[in-house]
């Protein structure tokens, strides 16, 4: 299976044999029967970062939705080698209703709710691990605060805090940085990498700032004109 082009760094996770958390080989995405990325080979390992650079519809949210099990592929193989359950997703956006009045720690507690029955007490294990994961993303003394009186910056925090509540081993995270001050912007990348290197967690993430993705990532996926392009991290 090809997954790699000549331009692309071997990852160091692959060269201690480990499988592929997710697999793409020679996929074809989109919608309907028009593809929007072709004949993609892609295959992200634990414990590395990969950033996937491109244009505003470039396809970075269909391969995204794709991986995740949102759209089946048009054509190609898909292989993940981890449940679905372990993959954490962070997206540009929350769809939460402003109206309804939820905490920090209460966005972050939706993390575990399939791990929890709907009908019992939320257990204080879990209400612990909320905090503790707010904690790791730099935040935990805002875990009373009203999630929608949060800055964006401090949102996208509280957002990768829920996602690691699904005890992921992948996460993938659509444009992280969008829209956030600077200070989050570092906060959130020395997060990232220390959950690859600390943890082994595999980090897939989008952005538009390609210096940005060429400064964090170990691999990037570059999309061009429908299909993506592999390259190792640039040295430093």
């Amino acid at each position: 299976m090809k997954l790699q082009n000549q331009n692309d760094r071997t990852s160091p996770a692959a060269g201690a044999g480990a499988l592929p958390l997710v697999a793409l080989d020679n996929v074809s995405l989109g919608y309907g029967s028009a593809p929007v990325l072709r004949d993609v080979d892609l295959a992200i390992y634990p414990g590395e970062l990969v950033g996937l650079a491109g244009p505003n519809g470039s396809g970075k949210t269909t391969l995204f939705r794709t991986i995740l099990g949102l759209q089946p592929p048009l054509s190609g193989t898909l292989v993940r080698n981890c449940p679905l359950a372990n993959f954490g997703y962070v997206p540009q956006s929350a769809a939460l209703d402003s109206q309804f009045p939820l905490s920090a720690a209460e966005v972050v507690e939706m993390g575990a709710y399939g791990r929890v029955r709907s009908y019992r007490i939320f257990p204080g294990a879990e209400k612990r691990r909320a905090e503790e994961m707010l904690g790791q993303v730099g935040i935990g003394h805002l875990m009373k605060k009203s999630f929608f009186a949060l800055s964006g910056g401090q949102k996208q925090r509280v957002l990768i805090a829920r996602a690691l509540m699904v005890l992921p081993r992948i996460m993938v995270l659509d444009e992280p940085l969008s829209g956030v001050d600077e200070e989050s912007r570092r906060s959130i990348n020395d997060t990232l990498t220390r959950l690859a290197r600390e943890r082994g967690l595999a980090v897939f993430f989008s952005s538009h700032d390609l210096e940005m993705v060429q400064r964090v990532a170990d691999r990037i996926a570059r999309i061009q004109s429908g299909r993506i392009a592999l390259e190792g991290r640039p040295a430093a």
